[in-house]
């Protein structure tokens, strides 16, 4: 276990390190920065000038160099715009984008599993077709439109909940439904794969001719091994809802790293971007990283590989 947790570490080093470097050279690629903060009408002298104050004329692996030792000491630099400490402001918006995905994760699992496991019970029945069906719509339909229904529907016409702000849980219900629904298809769907083929399965059958109950054979033997590939699933979508939630983010007015994400990217405010990117970037290996773990736990053989 020890050398399949140290390899796993060393995967995620190696992917940050290379996220930081990809990031880093397109956002310096996609436009000079000094004149962005220049301004417009501003003269070639004053860009110029910028650019020797932060740097902007060293070469690139010059810049990177010195912009990931500072990082590595949680230094992310100045925002262009905002005149203030990159890291302060990120690390501020975090929480309600962490509340946000947990939230919709959480929503998604309570209800996708249960219905992936009824349906593999009841396979091949109305149950079955209209979890599909249910599944299949929720792939289908993009999450911003599904957000504005809601909005319309349980804000505007039944006044239950609010449509922006974060100060309570009712402020994150609406968003985290429609971000929660985006990522129930993938789960229900593998959690109704996994039960059919465990179900199958000749340890199964020997289960149950020793006679244990339904409810000993369903959750102590079925669903700890059909739900390993669900628990990957769910750590990706997780990062998926970290990294996608700028467009809820800024229909909620929810003031997470995705909504700072777009306000950024709109003002070409380069620090803030490369800090918010390296940031969600670490949190997905991260929470891959744990769901590896999770895995070998409930599947020994996985820790041989």
């Amino acid at each position: 276990m020890l050398s399949f947790t140290l390899r796993r570490i060393g995967l995620i080093i190696l992917v940050t390190v290379t996220v930081s470097i990809i990031t880093f050279t397109l956002l310096r690629l996609s436009g000079d920065p000094a004149v962005a903060m220049a301004g417009e009408g501003a003269t070639a002298e004053n860009v110029e000038n910028i650019r020797r104050l932060y740097g902007f004329d060293r070469p690139l692996p010059e810049q990177y160099w010195e912009w990931a030792k500072n990082a590595v000491r949680g230094d992310f630099g100045q925002s262009y715009y905002l005149k203030t400490d990159v890291a302060s402001i990120v690390f501020e918006r975090a929480p309600v984008t962490m509340i946000l995905g947990g939230s919709a994760l959480a929503l998604a699992l309570l209800v996708a599993v249960p219905l992936g496991v009824v349906a593999a019970l009841w396979s091949n029945t109305i149950i079955d077709r209209g979890a599909l069906t249910f599944a299949v719509i929720g792939q289908a339909m993009p999450p911003f439109w599904f957000a504005l229904v809601l909005v319309l529907v349980f804000a505007v016409k039944l006044r239950w909940l609010p449509v922006t702000g974060s100060d309570s849980w009712q402020h994150f219900a609406l968003p985290s439904i429609a971000l929660a629904y985006y990522a129930m298809p993938a789960i229900m769907r593998l959690t109704r794969t996994g039960m059919l083929e465990v179900m199958a399965s000749d340890f199964i059958r020997t289960a149950k001719a020793k006679g244990l109950r339904i409810g000993a054979v369903l959750f102590k033997h079925a669903l700890r091994n059909a739900i390993i590939p669900v628990v990957s699933v769910s750590a990706v979508q997780l990062g998926f809802m970290l990294g996608g939630s700028v467009v809820l983010e800024t229909i909620f007015a929810l003031n997470g790293l995705g909504r700072l994400a777009y306000q950024s990217i709109l003002r070409n405010d380069v620090e803030m971007i490369q800090a918010i990117v390296l940031l969600i970037a670490m949190i997905y290996v991260v929470l891959t990283f744990l769901a590896d773990l999770l895995n070998a736990y409930l599947d020994p053989r996985i820790r041989m590989r």
